[in-house]
C-alpha cells in the first residue's frame, strides 16, 4: 500500500464519495480551468480565491486531491465566544467548478500523494479493489501524541506534529516498515529548534520538509521554515523562507500542490479599516521560491 511505486489514481471518484452528503451548489461557470481558475501568482504571494475560499468570516484551511479535481475547504470561526468548524469541497466538471457544502465539521480528510490511502486525523483508509477499506488506526504509537497536522510523503513517511499550549512539542516522523507505521520519532535540532514547530509538510520525493515556528531571528510571529535533504541523508538546518513569504503577521500550514507548481500556506490578516481581530488567509505563491532556497551540491 505504501510502497512509491504504486501508480497514481484518478480521484474523481473519490471527490463524489467524500462529497456524497453535502449540498451541491450551482455551477460556476466562470471558474474555467485548473485552481479554481485563477490567475497564477508569481513570486509574490496572493490570497487564492479570494471570497470564494479565502473568506472574511472564516479562518480557512485546504487541500487538494492528488488530480487537483477537487479542493477540500476546512473552516473554524468564534462566534458569541464559542468556536464553529464548516467544511466545503469544490468539484471540477467539464462546465467549471461546482460548490459542495458538505454536512461534515472539523477537518477536510488528507490524501495521500498516491491516492491510496486518506486520512482522518488518527485514523485512515486505504484504497481496495472494491473502493475503501474499513477505518484503521496509525497504531498505539500515535494515541498520546496531541496531533494537528500530519502529511506523508510517496515512500510512505508520515511527518506530524504535536500540539501543546506552551508551544514546545516538536516535530516527528513515522516510517512505513513490516506492515505497520513505526512510533514517531523526533526530527533533530536542526528542525525542532525555538518553538510552535507544526503543521509540516514533506516533499513527496522526501527532498524537503517545510513547517511553521517562532524563532528569534524570525520575522514576527511564527514564520515558515525548510530543511532540505543532504546528501548524507540527513536534515539541513533550517532555512527560514524570508520577506516575500514572512511578514510581521503568522505565517503556518505550508503546502505545495500535487503538481509541485504552488506553494500555499496561511496568513493572519485584519480586514482593511476594520479593528477587529485578525483572521487566517489562504495565499499562493510560485513554487520557484522553494528551488531558489535550494542548496547547489
Amino acid at each position: 500500500m505504501m510502497k512509491p511505486e504504486l501508480p497514481k489514481l484518478l480521484l474523481s471518484v473519490v471527490g463524489l464519495f467524500v462529497c456524497s452528503n453535502g449540498n451541491t451548489q450551482p455551477v460556476l461557470a466562470e471558474l474555467n480551468g485548473p485552481y479554481l481558475g485563477q490567475e497564477p501568482p508569481g513570486l509574490t504571494p496572493k490570497v487564492f480565491a479570494p471570497g470564494l475560499v479565502s473568506t472574511p468570516d472564516w479562518g480557512d484551511a485546504m487541500h487538494f486531491a492528488p488530480d487537483k479535481e477537487v479542493l477540500y475547504v476546512s473552516r473554524w470561526r468564534v462566534n458569541n465566544g464559542q468556536r464553529e468548524t464548516a467544511s466545503v469541497t469544490f468539484k471540477r466538471i467539464a462546465e467549471g467548478w461546482q460548490k459542495i457544502v458538505t454536512d461534515q465539521t472539523g477537518r477536510a480528510a488528507y490524501y495521500s500523494p498516491d491516492g491510496q490511502a486518506v486520512f482522518y486525523g488518527k485514523q485512515y483508509k486505504t484504497r481496495t479493489p472494491s473502493g475503501w477499506s474499513d477505518m484503521k488506526k496509525l497504531g498505539s504509537a500515535f494515541d498520546d501524541i496531541p496531533m494537528m497536522g500530519l502529511k506523508m510523503s510517496l515512500r510512505g513517511t508520515l511527518v506530524l506534529d504535536e500540539f501543546t499550549r506552551d508551544g514546545s512539542g516538536v516535530l516527528r516522523y513515522s516510517k512505513w516498515a513490516k506492515g505497520e507505521w513505526q512510533a514517531p520519532q523526533a526530527f533533530s535540532k536542526a528542525i525542532n529548534t525555538g518553538k510552535w514547530n507544526a503543521h509540516p509538510f514533506i516533499a513527496p520525493d522526501e527532498s524537503y520538509v517545510m513547517w511553521d515556528g517562532e524563532r528569534e531571528q524570525g520575522f514576527g510571529s511564527s514564520d515558515l521554515y525548510i530543511s532540505f535533504r543532504q546528501r548524507d541523508g540527513s536534515w539541513g538546518e533550517a532555512i527560514n523562507l524570508g520577506e516575500r513569504i514572512n511578514t510581521a503577521a503568522e505565517e503556518g500550514g505550508p503546502q505545495v500542490t500535487p503538481d509541485g507548481k504552488y506553494l500555499f500556506f496561511n496568513r493572519m490578516v485584519k480586514s482593511e479599516g476594520e479593528a477587529s481581530k485578525a483572521q487566517s488567509d489562504l495565499f499562493w505563491v510560485d513554487a520557484k521560491i522553494i528551488d531558489d532556497l535550494r542548496p547547489v551540491y
